[in-house]
């Protein structure tokens, strides 16, 4: 349970107003004092993070918000701008609120059902006051609503977890429940892949990369072979076949190489695109794609990626992708970087966005960016695509998924 990445975790996120009880209602769900408590407004300062295994669900992430209200000071304001955003990140959205009601959880529920997002509203401090027919029906149309009284013992606390689980449980989205596989339809019982996977600087050491390893594992489960190999070995492996493998799936950065040396007849593909396909839509990358050859000096590009790591020597997305835009394109293209959480929600200066594999990301979040590029009329490709398009190979690697 505590070596499940986040990306593959059910993203929970809590809203409401400051003071509604949204601290004390994770703390209840998850039987730890998670998060600080207090009468004071404005108590939680930041979106706090909590893992944990939430059975019969599985492995879960729970956001804790701040105060969605707290707009009297700048940091305030900007507080509850980061609450906000984080609307973008969840599958399910957790309203909490009590029978004293306003407008602002009203806007929250708006917002959540604006971007599709399932809802659970929790009606808390019942102990105190039961919400009305009026209040439940309003927000009936939301989501699914609960009532409860998030007192500090044990017994309450199950009690809450009880209610509220059984409400989650309706609520999960389906591509969470039955996720897209990442070589559905490619590979199946009885085949055979073959992994071109290079050991660089890049590779944690005595482990394979988060997109391999999952890749692996799935070949696995389908009860179908998976030969690994790195690129000095690759064409070594293939002489010693007996039989074509049905798929090669390589590292994007070694593509041209492994393109080469693959018989035409032998599917082709790269981990970045078979990510890219099961956490986004495959189709607006390859699109965005074919945007690398238009590029003109005054186009400008942005070059995301989801995780924080500190830029390596030879890093992918800041010094290699640059670089072979600068040789297909015959001049240096302006490029800006973003890394994280922080994806910008204005776009309009770009031509282009270039985004990574987004093995970090729920499917949710990259399709949320996908959607914000969408709204504003920008590109948006993904390295595998990007880099296959550079190679001169994106038809042969996406053919098994078009």
């Amino acid at each position: 349970m505590h070596k499940t990445p986040k990306s593959l975790r059910l993203v929970i996120g809590l809203f409401g107003k400051t003071n509604v009880g949204k601290s004390s209602f994770l703390n209840a769900l998850t039987g730890q004092s998670t998060s600080i408590v207090s009468e004071v407004h404005g108590t939680t300062t930041d979106i706090v993070e909590k893992t944990m295994e939430l059975l019969p669900v599985g492995p879960v992430l729970f956001l804790d918000t701040a105060g969605l209200n707290d707009t009297a000071s700048d940091l305030g304001k900007e507080r509850s701008l980061r609450s906000r955003n984080a609307i973008k990140r969840v599958d399910v959205a957790v309203l909490v609120t009590t029978a004293d009601y306003d407008k602002t959880d009203i806007e929250i529920a708006k917002e959540c059902t604006k971007e599709n997002i399932p809802m659970i509203i929790v009606f808390n401090k019942s102990d105190i006051a039961q919400p009305n027919k009026k209040a439940t029906d309003e927000f009936a149309k939301f989501g699914k609503t609960i009532s409860v009284s998030c007192k500090n013992d044990i017994k309450t606390g199950q009690d809450v977890a009880a209610v509220f689980k059984e409400k989650l449980i309706e609520a999960i989205p389906e591509e969470f429940i039955s996720p897209p596989p990442l070589l559905d339809g490619v590979v199946s019982a009885g085949g055979h892949a073959v992994f071109v996977v290079p050991i660089d600087i890049a590779a944690p050491k005595g482990r394979l990369i988060l997109p391999q390893a999952q890749a692996i594992r799935e070949v696995l489960d389908v009860n179908a072979i998976v030969s690994v190999a790195q690129q000095n070995t690759y064409k070594q492996m293939l002489d010693n076949l007996k039989i074509k493998p049905n798929l090669v799936v390589c590292d994007s950065q070694v593509v041209d190489f492994v393109a080469k040396n693959t018989p035409e007849d032998v599917k082709l593909t790269t981990f970045s695109i078979i990510f890219a396909r099961n956490k986004g839509d495959l189709e607006m990358f390859i699109e965005g794609g074919k945007k690398i050859e238009k590029l003109t000096r005054d186009d400008k590009i942005l070059i995301a990626e989801s995780c924080t790591h500190h830029p390596l020597e030879q890093d992918i997305g800041r010094v290699k992708i640059p670089k072979w835009l600068e040789r297909n394109l015959g001049f240096a293209p302006q490029i800006d970087f973003c890394a994280g959480k922080d994806f910008p929600q204005d776009l309009q200066k770009y031509s282009l966005v270039i985004h990574c594999g987004g093995c970090m990301l729920t499917r949710r979040e990259m399709l949320m960016r996908m959607e914000i590029c969408r709204q504003n009329g920008v590109a948006i490709t993904n390295y595998g695509v990007a880099i296959s398009f550079l190679q001169g190979v994106a038809q042969r690697t996406t053919a098994p998924f078009v």
